[in-house]
């Protein structure tokens, strides 16, 4: 009975740790995390876009955003006849994962919704002067907007860090 009552205090005090960990996870002001996930996104020339494909399987790409806006919106223009294009087609939900593991500052990962937008004006007023090198790119790409839904933030610089559980905004 000893040993029993002794594995319910440690069990109990466990949980009040953890409890304490999550409150203070929780007390991380909004505009902290966001300013932390801001930093990691804007320093990240590259970022990994994850799909998942008609099997049900995840798909991860290495991408290159255009620059982040206020507004959290991720742009990407890529081939309209990519598989990722079908996949967003057919399942919007994606998640897009930023990280700078040189300096291992953190991450951000960015849960949401794609929208697969074929505009050409549009396409033509995001242009980037590298796509001068491509032939007929006008027809060849189409856009990519993921409207956030919620984000995970690690930017151990801002202290924003991940005991239990990266703190989360919901959009």
């Amino acid at each position: 009975m000893k040993t029993l009552f002794n594995r319910l205090v440690i069990v109990t005090a466990f949980a009040l740790v953890v409890m304490n960990v999550h409150a203070q996870q929780t007390s991380i002001p909004r505009d902290t995390i966001i300013a932390a996930a801001r930093e990691i996104m804007t320093s990240a020339p590259y970022c990994a876009l994850v799909t998942v494909d008609q099997t049900g399987q995840p798909q991860i790409r290495t991408m290159n955003p255009f620059p982040l806006k206020d507004d959290f919106v991720i742009w990407f223009a890529t081939s309209r006849e990519s598989s990722k294009v079908a996949e967003m087609r057919k399942e919007p939900r994606v998640c897009v994962y930023y990280a700078d593991h040189q300096s291992a500052k953190g991450y951000v990962n960015l849960m949401g919704k794609a929208t697969v937008i074929d505009d050409k004006e549009l396409l033509k007023k995001m242009k980037r002067e590298y796509w001068n090198g491509i032939p007929n790119w006008e027809n060849i790409f189409v856009l990519i907007k993921i409207e956030p839904v919620s984000m995970e933030v690690i930017n151990y610089k801002r202290g924003v860090n991940g005991n239990p559980g990266a703190p989360t905004v919901t959009f």
